[in-house]
């Protein structure tokens, strides 16, 4: 990593109007999380000092899911699209006092590694443009290089026959020192094919004061933009194949690779098995030695070592699952810890609520936290036996080693080590059930 202080700019103000979307481009998820979250996460591995996005077309929303990928980051707002140029001029006095290197990303452009960006903050060059080897340049800016280094970048509606057969190409992403960039951003014009203020025209006003650009190439993958929804799917489907190459590597077993879904951020550790048709939503870590059996849905949530899931499992954020915990078909657990041992086999809800280490929970069992208003939570304690069919009426507890009757509805708290048992006493009335299926064909007979 560099020794020199770096700042991000990411550029995210644009319609993507190509996506046939009200929502904007960069909010299009990829791997679970919006595109511009990649641009983050990308950048996140150099440590910057601040980070600013520059907002444009639904501005409010894009503010918002920054706040939640990364908090601390600046939002500078481009009301106009003037042109990359312009949108990096809108981010500067948010940068101002910053000392160091600014590298400016796109929020549209996913796949740029660390290591490459990595490779342009570390360059010694005043101005460093990332580019790469086209197998088909088209309408790409072309990088003119000589042994002087980057002497400009045409833009493809500026370039000549001759510029146009270069296969070098721009990518957009640059590296510049904050000093260089203060002093050069005020004199870009628009005197070109689109009347935009060019944030590669800086390369030609830096070589015009005296200063070096050069070039870093990457491969022609990580350039990737996504401005179509097919650009989308065949970026989707790119992500899951690299990310299920990496997860075998690295010691994981996927039963059938191609029908597991991963999010940018899943993680998972050797040795854990992983079935058929599982989605890892965004936030989810899976321990050495887990089983995630198939049909599963997981997202936000924690799995110890030893733990089993599934099949047809649902983990929503807040679920911590202990060691050797099983948690069996059609569970729903919502923000809730299952401490060691702990088993929930089949068709139950748990919400807000904190089952003790080796509790069994029975069949249709049902934590009702929400009062429509409120949640409220329930706890369980080590080595309690919920019977099936029990609802548990939050806030309540039910004590260690105590036990609730099949069939109850449980509002008061059950001390350790006892019953609880709540529901009305059977009555049998004799005969009743035919006359009230008489009385009820000749209604409907009747009709």
């Amino acid at each position: 990593m560099s020794d020199t202080p770096v700042a991000l700019i990411i550029l995210a103000a644009g319609q993507g109007s190509r996506m046939q979307s009200d929502l904007p481009k960069v909010l299009h998820r990829l791997g679970g999380v919006p595109l511009v979250g990649h641009a983050l996460a990308a950048g996140r591995g150099l440590e910057p000092e601040q980070v600013v996005v520059v907002a444009g077309h639904g501005a409010d929303l894009v503010t918002k899911a920054v706040a939640k990928l990364e908090p601390e980051a600046g939002i500078a707002l481009q009301t106009e699209q003037l042109g990359t140029g312009h949108a990096v001029q809108q981010a500067m006095p948010l940068l101002e006092g910053f000392a160091g290197k600014v590298i400016v990303l796109y929020g549209d452009t996913p796949f740029i590694s660390e290591t490459t960006l990595e490779a342009l903050a570390a360059h010694k060059s005043d101005v460093v443009v990332l580019g790469f080897e086209a197998a088909d340049p088209g309408r790409y800016g072309r990088l003119v290089v000589n042994d002087q280094g980057l002497q400009r970048i045409v833009e493809y509606k500026d370039a000549d026959a001759a510029t146009r057969q270069i296969a070098l190409v721009n990518s957009g992403v640059m590296a510049l020192d904050a000093a260089l960039l203060r002093e050069l951003i005020g004199n870009l014009g628009n005197d070109n094919a689109s009347g935009e203020y060019y944030l590669t025209d800086l390369v030609q006003l830096a070589r015009e004061a005296g200063r070096r650009a050069d070039v870093v190439t990457c491969d022609e993958t990580e350039t990737l933009g996504i401005n179509t929804r097919a650009e989308l799917a065949a970026a989707e489907a790119a992500f899951q194949a690299r990310r299920r190459t990496e997860a075998l590597e690295n010691g994981v077993t996927l039963i059938e690779p191609a029908t597991v879904w991963f999010a940018l951020d899943t993680t998972i550790g050797r040795d854990a098995v992983i079935g058929q048709n599982v989605v890892f939503g965004p936030g989810t870590t899976i321990e050495s030695g887990a089983e995630i059996l198939p049909f599963c849905h997981l997202e936000g949530c924690h799995i110890a070592s030893g733990a089993k899931v599934g099949p047809f499992a649902r983990l929503r954020p807040g679920a911590e699952l202990g060691g050797d915990v099983r948690v069996g078909n059609f569970v729903e657990i919502k923000n809730s810890v299952l401490d060691e041992g702990a088993k929930v086999g089949h068709l139950t809800y748990l919400g807000d609520t904190h089952v003790g280490e080796f509790a069994n929970i029975g069949a249709g069992t049902v934590t009702c936290n929400y009062d429509g208003v409120m949640k409220h939570r329930t706890e369980i304690g080590a080595n309690a036996f919920i019977g099936s069919d029990t609802m548990l009426v939050a806030p309540v507890r039910v004590g260690a080693g105590a036990m609730t009757a099949s069939g109850s509805v449980i509002t008061q708290n059950i001390p350790d080590e006892a019953l609880g048992m709540a529901r009305a006493r059977q009555i049998n009335k004799a005969g009743l059930a035919t006359r009230i299926m008489a009385a009820l064909r000749v209604r409907k007979d009747n009709k």
